[in-house]
């Protein structure tokens, strides 16, 4: 790709640097000066009285005020000249500095913007205001971005586990009728005898005779804290997908200070999400003593806690349960979030003590969900990423 000229670096550096940037000698005209309009509307406004303040942590706030119309129109004008990235970008900002999640209240202003995983966040901690004209509105949002979600990572999880689910179940020493001719013919083929035409299977493989018996059982237990929000939403999609899987019986519960068993809403992740409660403190001790309380087959059973570590229970109680799961047999991973938002902040002596009981803690990227995953239910090493700890 070609080095921009002199000309496209000062065009680029007057967009970034804002209407108050002088020395660039560049005048903004046509679809540039409409593109500064809307970043200046959201990132050099004057503050205003009662203003939320801004990540930096200062006062300024911009100028669309608390008029829907005005608002709306500005959601369409980023929708316009930026990409969704940046558009989603930009409506995360708009709540933090702005306010909006007061105007998404509103079914116009849900109608103009564009859905993503924080957006369905700020719904969902919104869930208990949002009126009666908003609310079909708000699940229609919601329902989108899962679809979308699921649409991205529903093939690659089934794929992942139902690989790792059918290794787990081969035997060597099937009955006849058990026998998998295509795999114990590739597992012999070093055994070819070309004189005679035939492969001696010196080692036959199969699967055990019940293939549509459930093999694993996976308990999902999640952080339903503010900070959790992202989190969330992937869990639930997650659940629904691992659901839809026979040989898999799933339960999915969220907690906070008090513990909620969703299992029976899987079906529907979209109900789940609605039925979660962001926010309030975190109870994790308790939580785990619901999913340990839930374990019938401990050898076959994967308990994934999804959560940032911050305990407010006891947090010896909560040590000694993951010691006595991982005792009796139970696969344990600990995700300090399940997000595309990177590094996250999380309890650092809480995750060190997971460790020293083999349990590391690490955040996971939803594409690297299923392959984590795969590897708790074939008792695999799991592959941490660098951040973990």
């Amino acid at each position: 790709m070609a080095a921009p000229t002199t000309d496209e670096r000062l065009r680029r550096w007057r967009l970034v640097l804002g209407g108050e940037a002088d020395g660039t000698g560049r005048t903004l005209r046509g679809r540039d000066a409409a593109m500064d309009g809307t970043l200046t509307a959201l990132y050099r406004g004057a503050p205003e009285e009662g203003g939320r303040a801004g990540r930096g942590g200062g006062r300024r706030s911009a100028g669309l005020g608390g008029s829907a119309p005005q608002v709306a129109r500005w959601l369409g004008d980023i929708r316009t000249y930026f990409p969704s990235t940046v558009v989603q970008l930009m409506q995360q900002d708009a709540i933090t500095r702005l306010g909006l999640d007061r105007l998404l209240l509103e079914p116009e202003m849900l109608e103009a913007v564009e859905p993503d995983v924080h957006l369905v966040g700020t719904l969902l901690s919104l869930r208990q205001a949002l009126p009666e004209t908003t609310r079909e509105t708000a699940r229609a949002v919601v329902g989108k971005v899962v679809a979308d979600l699921e649409r991205r990572l529903a093939d690659r999880t089934r794929a992942a586990l139902g690989g790792a689910l059918d290794r787990s179940a081969r035997v060597n020493r099937p009955r006849h009728r058990d026998i998998d001719w295509d795999r114990t013919i590739r597992a012999n083929l070093k055994n070819h005898l070309p004189e005679h035409g035939t492969v001696v299977p010196e080692r036959l493989v199969g699967h055990a005779r019940a293939r549509r018996a459930v093999r694993k059982d996976v308990i999902l237990c999640v952080d339903q804290s503010g900070s959790m929000a992202s989190s969330v939403v992937h869990s639930a999609v997650f659940g629904a997908v691992l659901a839809s899987m026979r040989t898999l019986d799933t339960r999915l519960v969220v907690f906070d200070t008090s513990v909620v068993d969703l299992t029976d809403q899987l079906s529907d992740p979209v109900d789940v999400l609605f039925a979660t409660r962001l926010g309030g403190g975190t109870d994790i001790n308790r939580a785990l003593a619901y999913c340990q309380s839930k374990i019938t087959r401990p050898s076959e059973t994967v308990v994934v806690l999804v959560s940032d570590l911050y305990e407010g229970g006891v947090r010896d109680g909560m040590l000694r349960r993951v010691a006595a799961m991982k005792a009796a047999g139970v696969g344990f991973v600990a995700l300090l979030a399940l997000s595309d938002e990177g590094a996250p902040a999380y309890d650092h002596a809480h995750a060190a003590a997971l460790a020293a009981l083999g349990v590391p803690a690490f955040a996971c990227t939803p594409d690297a969900f299923p392959g984590i995953m795969a590897a708790a239910v074939e008792k695999r090493p799991i592959p941490v990423p660098d951040q973990g700890v």
